[in-house]
């Protein structure tokens, strides 16, 4: 699947992530963020765009409503920072750890997870479209009631995933794994599952299988 990937400029300032309270309207842009500290934060509806962000931290800061847009964030750590009622386009993360996170009610376009952990994030109520997590842990990871278009799943873990009242139909998860998943049968038709995964659900059903 080919996705947009961020439209950054190639020329960027230096800037700290904590002038974001100079500015009336909380925005960035234009920018690069290098080794920035900004945890517990809470500096009220955000917007990012044509931004580099890395090496930089952002546990337990609460970035609820944030616009992001043409965004790369490499070697970040995101862990339980609030991003529901987000909206995320043309933004990738890059070996980046977003453990806990909360995107619930958030809107994702054209986004990507590269090498990242996720595990125990919440996507719940989302709409997320062309969006690949790539080689990324999402153990325990909560999808509930998700409306998911054109997404893909590149070998990763996917161990304890809550896909309640979601449809993966047309999703692939064929190169990912995990030994359990919450999903209904209905929402499981369609999906693109590897055999040794289609033995796993059968498992799962309770179907005794003989060989």
């Amino acid at each position: 699947m080919k996705i947009d990937v961020p439209k950054i400029s190639d020329e960027f300032s230096l800037r700290n992530f904590q002038e974001i309270y100079y500015e009336e309207d909380r925005e960035l842009e234009d920018c690069k963020v290098i080794d920035c500290v900004f945890e517990n934060e809470a500096p009220g509806r955000v917007r990012l765009a044509n931004m580099m962000i890395k090496n930089c931290r952002f546990t337990n800061t609460d970035f609820q409503n944030i616009d992001i847009t043409d965004v790369i964030f490499e070697n970040c750590d995101l862990s339980n920072a609030n991003l529901s009622k987000s909206s995320i386009h043309r933004v990738e993360f890059k070996n980046s750890k977003l453990v806990g996170v909360d995107f619930t009610e958030s809107r994702f376009g054209n986004v990507q997870f590269k090498h990242c952990v996720l595990n125990l994030s919440a996507f719940g109520e989302s709409k997320l479209e062309k969006v690949i997590f790539q080689e990324t842990a999402l153990k325990n990871s909560d999808f509930y009631d998700c409306k998911l278009k054109n997404l893909e799943f590149k070998a990763c873990s996917l161990n304890g995933i809550n896909f309640d009242q979601t449809s993966l139909k047309g999703i692939d998860i064929s190169t990912s794994t995990f030994d359990t998943l919450t999903v209904a049968m209905n929402d499981l038709r369609g999906c693109k599952v590897s055999s040794y995964q289609a033995i796993q659900f059968a498992a799962l059903l309770g179907l005794v299988i003989k060989e």
